[in-house]
């Protein structure tokens, strides 16, 4: 199955009630007027695009409609895919250049939002990709974490450096970075605990091992990675701004968008955040997981065919 196709399947409910509701305005439109334009707008706010995506979208497709003297509104729709395609492109994680040994990748991100489930499917990639990777599994702080990451390690191939529950997750990072340096490890994920916005001391932590990485290896991380999961939507924004603000995120996991019917939210995460949707997760298994193409999303999530 292709990617378009994978993002079809898992964007279904985000597609029905998006389509429908399109597909509504623009077969009761007569002309690219101000009323349809308003309804567009609250169409795509409706879709948890948010609204000041919905407004610039909605700004932009005006001057193209304009510019290229469009009239019919059933035109309006590869206009609204091809906008939607540039506000969410970013850098390609496949083309990310990994260069001197190890190539550092945080993971943060809130319990339940799929962040152990999208190591191991990164872990997986990677060593699809031939290169050799080491887990660290400085979650310590929940209970079983360590033995979930150590299963997704033994079915993907992958090292693991894991301590004792509650030991101090700095010491963990510290382990793993120095066992990566001496194995010459292609890949280092560092998993974290699943961090609240409101924990402050949690989040100290976090910046902790920033500077544990960093003092072992002056120019790493490379990638800190947010895993946000796709139901919560617009209420995970804020918690996104919170991370980006103490871990200077590079990229975002999309997890559980199958799961989702208002798919409009990964429209703003790269205009809210500063930082572009790098992997997404489509199912359970260790293949259901994708770099992100922003066209084949906006493709996906307008379109039936």
């Amino acid at each position: 199955m292709g990617l378009i196709d994978s993002l079809k399947n898992g964007l279904a409910k985000s597609r029905r009630s998006l389509a429908e509701t399109l597909g509504g305005l623009i077969r009761g439109s007569s002309a690219l007027d101000d009323d349809f334009f308003e309804e567009l707008e609250a169409t795509l706010i409706l879709s948890d695009a948010g609204a000041t995506v919905a407004s610039r979208l909605v700004e932009s497709i005006r001057k193209r409609a304009k510019q290229e003297n469009l009239q019919d509104p059933s035109e309006i729709l590869p206009v609204l895919e091809m906008e939607i395609a540039g506000m969410m492109t970013g850098e390609d994680p496949v083309k990310v250049k990994i260069g001197a040994s190890p190539h550092v990748i945080l993971v943060v991100g809130v319990n339940g939002s799929g962040k152990t489930t999208s190591i191991g499917k990164l872990a997986h990639y990677y060593r699809e990709q031939g290169k050799s990777v080491l887990v660290a599994a400085a979650d310590t702080f929940r209970a079983a974490a360590g033995e979930q990451l150590t299963l997704w390690a033994k079915r993907t191939g992958a090292e693991i450096v894991c301590h004792a529950e509650g030991a101090d997750p700095a010491a963990v990072v510290f382990d793993s970075v120095a066992a990566a340096k001496a194995r010459k490890t292609d890949i280092l994920i560092i998993d974290t605990a699943g961090r609240l916005h409101t924990k402050t001391n949690l989040m100290e932590e976090l910046k902790k091992i920033r500077r544990v990485i960093q003092r072992e290896l002056p120019e790493a991380p490379q990638e800190t990675l947010l895993v946000l999961d796709a139901v919560t939507g617009q209420n995970a924004l804020h918690q996104a701004k919170i991370f980006n603000e103490a871990t200077e995120l590079t990229g975002v996991i999309l997890t559980k968008l199958e799961g989702t019917a208002k798919g409009g939210f990964a429209i703003s995460i790269k205009t809210e955040l500063g930082v572009p949707v790098r992997w997404v997760g489509l199912g359970e298994t260790q293949s259901d997981f994708a770099p992100f193409d922003a066209r084949a999303y906006a493709h996906a999530l307008l379109n039936d065919k």
